[in-house]
């Protein structure tokens, strides 16, 4: 019989899933507000730009490096940590006077974020029972649900009403208000773990990890591949509007948001293993469905509805499956699964912008169903090795 979560232990996970949300709209700030950022600066559009690269590769390079030389710390200090620096960050981002400080606000933000990201999900799956770790992780996910559904399109207009500035304030000062909330309701129980940079070579060269995190790069590059150019897609694909993208991406939020919810229902009662093969299926399925249809927007809205949930499905059981394959290097593991995810968000949109301008719609479409194509081949080698395969050595 499943037992429910505690209602104190549900509130602590709210709280590390309040947190992902602030990172992950931090993240997305940029991206939402570019317009408004170069106007107060007076910056081109590739030093805006800039400014969301630098942050994704501080992430991918800072999360696994901070499990080596701080991983020791208890889990909740380490998120209060991040908060720290993140918070504070942005607030040097939004009194920042020159473009230097900009870029160098974003590395500092990206470093606080490679602490948060990986250890919230760490944290949040020891806080409760085996049973109820799927459940816990899917709850933690939600902010990053509810980041998309809100994140992108609240930056936006904060910038354009108040201007990019007062967004960064607001994102440092929520922040700061909710590592007190942490401080305060989330119990410090959890011990952190001392990661050897050796371990660290051990997960990313042994074949069963090394898997499982392709799994991850893999869908995130397939995700992203197309994802990246959606704006484009719609204004010169589907003859969309601005109006209609900014639908498409709360279309994208809401299904989301209903994504996770569905996972967190179904932890309990199905394999991390098969709700990403589910999920992985769905996103192909989706993608072929997107090639064969017609170009209205109806259709895409509809497409995207399934998009969504496919891939909030994906992201909760990754990080499942990572927890159960290698629960004694669950906080190292699950950086090096944010690394990758990263470093596949960053291979997918860059191989959009080479994809897109030569093979357009069609061109994007067939190399994300060629990244799943690798995740899935991922998966089913992870799964034999974990059967035949030992464990990786704990940690020392």
């Amino acid at each position: 019989m499943h037992t429910p979560i505690s209602a104190p232990d549900r509130l602590a996970l709210r709280l590390l899933s309040l947190a992902y949300f602030v990172q992950a709209v931090g993240a997305l700030s940029v991206v939402g507000s570019l317009e408004a950022i170069a106007t107060t600066w007076a910056l081109s559009s590739a030093q805006s730009a800039l400014l969301i690269t630098v942050f994704g590769v501080t992430f991918a390079v800072a999360a696994p490096m901070l499990q080596v030389t701080l991983g020791h710390l208890p889990r909740r200090s380490q998120v209060l940590l991040g908060l720290s620096i993140f918070s504070a960050a942005a607030l040097l981002f939004a009194v920042a006077s020159s473009y230097q400080t900009l870029v160098f606000s974003r590395v500092l933000m990206g470093l606080g974020a490679g602490f948060i990201g990986p250890v919230l999900g760490a944290l949040g799956s020891n806080l409760v029972r085996r049973e109820q770790q799927g459940s816990a992780i899917a709850i933690v996910l939600l902010g990053l649900s509810i980041a998309g559904l809100a994140g992108m399109p609240i930056s936006a207009w904060i910038a354009h009403e108040f201007g990019a500035r007062s967004l960064f304030l607001g994102i440092g000062a929520s922040g700061l208000i909710t590592a007190m909330m942490i401080m305060r309701w989330v119990p410090d129980r959890v011990a952190g773990q001392r990661v050897a940079l050796p371990s660290v070579l051990a997960l990313l060269t042994q074949a069963t990890s090394l898997s499982a995190f392709l799994v991850v790069f893999f869908v995130t590059s397939g995700v992203f591949t197309t994802y990246a150019f959606l704006a484009p897609i719609i204004a010169n694909d589907f003859h969309g509007s601005a109006s209609d993208i900014t639908l498409a991406l709360a279309v994208l939020g809401v299904a989301g948001v209903l994504g996770n919810l569905l996972v967190t229902r179904l932890a309990p009662r199905v394999s991390a293993e098969r709700l990403l093969l589910v999920g992985i299926a769905l996103l192909a399925l989706d993608l072929l469905g997107l090639a064969a249809m017609p170009r209205q927007l109806a259709g895409l809205l509809l497409a995207l509805v399934v998009w969504a949930l496919a891939t909030d499905i994906v992201w909760p059981s990754q990080q499942r499956r990572i927890v159960e394959l290698m629960p004694e290097q669950r906080g190292i593991a699950l950086a090096l699964t944010a690394s990758f995810m990263f470093g596949g968000i960053g291979f997918g949109s860059a191989a959009a912008g080479a994809l897109y301008p030569v093979f357009g719609y069609t061109g994007l479409l067939f190399a994300s169903l060629m990244f799943l194509l690798l995740a899935f081949v991922s998966l089913r080698f992870s799964e034999r090795r974990a059967r035949v395969q030992t464990p990786v050595p704990g940690l020392i």
